[in-house]
């Protein structure tokens, strides 16, 4: 009797997957896809060059009916994996579970148009129990995945196909203009217009140094409110609402301010100390993933997905391209029992967390990014087995995963205000902001990088004040500031900014 052929993408999952499953299986790899649309001249078969869209590949006047070759340097995978076929008694396409997997599963049958059952097998984590158990309840084809996949294969060639080459000579080459990098080349323009168009304009603001160690800002002068950053639009200039009530300060008349407060205590005006409540994120999806490892670890989209691809084929992750926040119960499980013996029982909630994505379109019946397996291990368990790259990429994932199942975290937010009088009599009004952390909950997992200075100033505790106080303030100072143009698009920013529009 003939042996089970299984199929995967790549080499590496195929030796993952072959030391999971016994005697009676053969694991090769497709090495990805082995048929697409035509890549250059060269591979449109003869009796097809005569028509117009040939070029592109797709029929547009025959209801956009794409034209599939056998990629040239996957003619001899495809005789290897036909002669494999012949003595198997069964086929098993085990490509990924999304789209694109199931499109390759199917290209595969139209290929090698097999004579043995075929079965489709599919898994979202690398591990023992989830190959073994992916085995046994194998499923059909599902076209309807595979003509989602193909729609947008001729999305891609017909958006942005002839784009590509005006990249290659303004960018750089080899990059691709497809449905997605379509619209982000626009909004990338977009943005550099913006910039362009950006008019610089100055203002300045004052602070007051206090004892004990902490700061005031100025927030007004009578019954003016000084100009800051919210007062400008997106050109540079000020915004017409706020034209007429905001004291907009030059350099000379911010030091002349500064020299008539000099000396002068700041009297506490009003105290305000409200709790405030923090909820942890969601676990990763690709794109947030992509935004983490951009933001936290100063790496690109590809990288983060190369290396996330390393770790699931290791059978470290879950499969690491999703829309979806949703957890398994094990996998929920999983979390909170790490958290709770790390970090204490009082840091998990009586009660599962539970997720909505946001992508009107998510395919919910996938997962997040998380560990693998019903135990996570932590990063410390790992750290002989990954090297530099992957430990810390499967940190953040742990630590996103674990810290969505945890409590919330509880802050004691702060705001002071101060009088003080000008040696001329002008009434002026400072302002102190700070916050303490009085339960961690999920930031003993997880702490959010803070995304600009004011945050930073706005989490500084502040001491213990009452109404009347006194405040001594050894040096007032002045700051020019400059409205600036909209930054241009980092990676993390721009898929932040893709995945807002829905792409």
């Amino acid at each position: 009797m003939g042996k089970k052929l299984v199929i995967v993408e790549s080499p590496a999952k195929a030796r993952k997957i072959g030391s999971f499953l016994g005697d009676e299986y053969v694991v090769e790899a497709s090495v990805g896809h082995i048929r697409d649309l035509p890549q250059r001249a060269a591979d449109i078969p003869k009796e097809y060059k005569k028509f117009a869209w040939a070029k592109e590949g797709v029929n547009i006047e025959e209801d956009f009916s794409p034209l599939y070759v056998v990629n040239p340097d996957k003619k001899s995978k495809v005789a290897e994996l036909k002669e494999l076929m012949k003595d198997a008694q069964e086929l098993i396409l085990a490509t990924d579970e999304d789209r694109e997997g199931e499109a390759i599963a199917w290209h595969l049958i139209e290929v090698l148009r097999p004579k043995i059952p075929v079965r489709r097998m599919v898994f979202h984590e690398i591990t023992k129990d989830a190959i073994q158990k992916a085995a046994n309840e194998t499923r059909d084809l599902d076209y309807r995945l595979v003509d989602a996949q193909e729609t947008r294969r001729v999305l891609d060639r017909l958006y942005g196909y002839r784009l590509s080459p005006v990249l290659w000579k303004k960018v750089m080459p080899r990059i691709s203009a497809g449905r997605v990098q379509s619209v982000a080349t626009r909004l990338i323009v977009e943005r550099e217009r913006e910039r362009m168009a950006f008019i610089s304009s100055a203002w300045w603001d004052l602070s007051a140094q206090c004892e004990p160690g902490f700061s005031a800002r100025l927030i007004s002068v009578g019954s003016k409110r000084l100009a800051s950053t919210n007062d400008f639009d997106s050109t540079g200039a000020i915004k017409e609402k706020s034209a007429e009530s905001i004291l907009l300060l030059d350099e000379a008349a911010a030091n002349q301010l500064v020299q008539s407060l000099s000396n002068q205590p700041l009297v506490v005006k009003s105290l305000d100390e409200s709790p405030r409540t923090e909820r942890p994120k969601p676990p990763f999806t690709t794109s947030t993933m992509q935004q983490d490892a951009g933001s936290r670890l100063g790496w690109g989209a590809q990288l983060t997905m190369r290396i996330a691809q390393s770790l699931y084929e290791g059978g470290y992750i879950t499969y690491m391209r999703t829309d979806s926040v949703n957890l398994s119960q094990s996998a929920i499980n999983a979390a909170r029992k790490s958290a709770q013996s790390l970090y204490g029982k009082d840091h998990v909630p009586d009660s599962p967390r539970f997720y909505e994505g946001k992508t009107k379109n998510a395919q919910e019946a996938h997962e997040a990014i998380r560990p693998a397996g019903d135990t996570f291990k932590t990063p410390g368990e790992l750290a002989t087995e990954l090297n530099r790259d992957q430990l810390a990429l499967y940190d953040l994932i742990w630590k996103r995963t674990v810290a969505s199942q945890m409590s919330d975290a509880k802050k004691m937010q702060a705001r002071v205000d101060f009088d003080v009088k000008t040696s001329d009599g002008k009434a002026c009004v400072f302002r102190a902001n700070g916050s303490v952390v009085t339960f961690p909950g999920f930031l003993a997992a997880y702490e959010d990088v803070a995304d600009d200075k004011g945050d930073e100033e706005s989490d500084k505790r502040l001491p213990t004040m009452k109404i009347g106080q006194d405040i001594n303030v050894p040096k007032y100072s002045c700051e020019g500031h400059e409205t600036k143009p909209p930054a241009r698009y980092t990676e993390p920013t721009l898929v932040k900014k893709l995945e807002e529009l829905g792409i």
